[in-house]
């Protein structure tokens, strides 16, 4: 089984740039404190990162 990691919306996207509510809607988080599990892929990990003041992540 592939590593996955576990992704919350801790911070809303609403007065952001339009940027970051694509790359939340593309990591599948929508919600606030919506948790989704992701594949540990540097795709996905790229994607975290841009995010990263707006997410919490546990491995």
């Amino acid at each position: 089984m592939a590593a996955q990691i576990r992704v919350t919306l801790k911070k809303s996207g609403i007065g952001r740039k339009a940027y970051f509510t694509k790359v939340l809607k593309g990591l599948g988080l929508t919600k606030l404190n919506k948790t989704v599990l992701l594949p540990d892929t540097p795709e996905i990990r790229g994607m975290v990162r841009k995010v990263e003041h707006m997410v919490a992540v546990e491995e």
